[in-house]
């Protein structure tokens, strides 16, 4: 009988650990598919790989507010190309970022500079925590891991919560409104252009279809509480393809 305990104990100890889990996976994905669908379904979702879009926003500071344009590009996770134009203390300023898999630059006015292994880093969540906001479909997929996080409310709306761990061991979390499914926020530590971290909490809203996939049109950041960025959508799309000089070092 003794002998016949041990394992006994063991397999009801396993079973019981494992059910949690094996719910827990059901609830997760049952609120991803429910944002896939909303978004415009997993087919053209996942057709998806890349994408551009357009945004005209306000940076703001403590000190003043800064008018900007911004156009990206982005194939699948690790390539983007941004392009922006702003005004900041009065001068008028041109900016491009690229990230193509382990490299990348940024141009700031007339200065050039490739990214060191931390910027990159930074570059790169900085991009994925985009992207997965917009398709949602990468966090499905087996670089990223997911488990619920309760229940928030975003404004006055109830909102599912899903705490993930992105690719390179940082985790974020995404709030899902709980009645039409959409997400609608997003809170994690990004780095400062000039160092530091910050809590950075961003909010969508004022979706509109292009061609078939709902898209935030209204994206507004905070960093530490204090207003950061407040960006309007002007232009999404889908492309086929993307030419593969895009990721190529700035000149």
């Amino acid at each position: 009988m003794r002998k016949l305990i041990g394992p006994a104990l063991v397999t009801a100890i396993v079973c019981a650990l494992a059910s949690p889990a094996r719910a827990d996976d059901k609830d997760v994905t049952a609120v991803l598919d429910k944002a896939i669908k909303a978004l415009g379904g997993e087919e053209k979702l996942a057709a998806a790989k890349a994408v551009t879009w357009k945004s005209k926003g306000k940076l703001r500071r403590k000190d003043q507010d800064s008018d900007f344009t911004i156009q990206m590009t982005f194939d699948g996770l690790d390539k983007v190309h941004q392009e922006f134009e702003g005004e900041f203390g009065g001068n008028k300023v041109k900016g491009v970022a690229v990230q193509n898999g382990d490299k990348g630059w940024r141009v700031f006015g007339d200065m050039k500079t490739e990214l060191d292994k931390d910027a990159l880093a930074n570059q790169k969540r900085t991009m994925y925590l985009q992207v997965v906001a917009v398709t949602i479909v990468p966090l499905k997929g087996k670089d990223f891991k997911t488990k619920m996080a309760g229940e928030e409310k975003v404004g006055d709306r109830p909102a599912v919560v899903i705490e993930v761990t992105g690719p390179d061991g940082k985790d974020f979390k995404m709030y899902f409104d709980k009645e039409s499914g959409l997400p609608v926020k997003q809170t994690a530590k990004v780095a400062g252009l000039m160092g530091g971290e910050f809590d950075q909490e961003t909010t969508y809203g004022d979706y509109k279809e292009f061609a078939g996939i709902k898209k935030a049109t209204k994206v507004a950041s905070k960093r530490n509480g204090e207003p950061f960025i407040d960006s309007e959508i002007t232009d999404f799309k889908v492309l086929d393809k993307v030419d593969a000089k895009t990721f190529d070092e700035p000149k």
